[in-house]
């Protein structure tokens, strides 16, 4: 009896083809965790770009209420400078208590010029800070983008370029770590 022939090329075919299916599933995987990675980072770069945002807002606030103490203190003193003028002109004695107010105006808005300049300062850092990370946050973006376009158009290169792009994005988030 002659053995049955068994068509083996539609076999081996049928194999080739889920062999090309698992090895395209793995890369869809590995973009799918990358970008799921991309995105966890996105969010962490994000949250610090708008803490940062926030504290520079904080601060420049703060600054600003101090600048309006130390006008508030200007107006105090000119009003009392005042005072003492018109009485020396009119010659009428004057108060050393007035002499006295005055130069302690003058001290306490030095004291706080100097806050206010130190909370503008801290606005400068947080808003720079704000920027690395908000640069970072555009990165990471950009990687996860250009995964999914690796995926829809099934070209590794692209997904090569979005880990470029999240690499950079890892770099201002460093920057911005240690910016501090």
């Amino acid at each position: 009896m002659e053995a049955p022939e068994v068509p083996t090329e539609h076999l081996h075919e049928e194999m080739e083809h889920a062999v090309g299916h698992q090895a395209k599933a793995r890369w869809i995987l590995g973009v799918a965790l990358s970008s799921a990675l991309l995105a966890g980072l996105a969010a962490v770069c994000s949250l610090l770009a708008g803490h940062h945002a926030n504290e520079a807002m904080v601060d420049q606030i703060r600054s600003s209420d101090k600048w309006a103490y130390y006008q508030a203190k200007g107006i105090k003193a000119a009003v009392l400078s005042s005072k003492v003028e018109l009485l020396e002109a009119e010659g009428k004695p004057t108060s050393g208590r007035d002499h006295e107010k005055l130069k302690e105006y003058k001290k306490e808005q030095d004291e706080i010029a100097a806050e206010a300049k130190e909370k503008e300062q801290a606005s400068e850092e947080h808003l720079h800070r704000h920027v690395i990370f908000a640069r970072g946050v555009t990165l990471f973006q950009i990687a996860i983008a250009v995964g999914a376009i690796s995926v829809l158009t099934n070209r590794r290169a692209f997904w090569y370029v979005s880990l470029s792009f999240g690499v950079v994005g890892l770099y201002f988030l460093g920057q911005g770590w240690l910016a501090g």
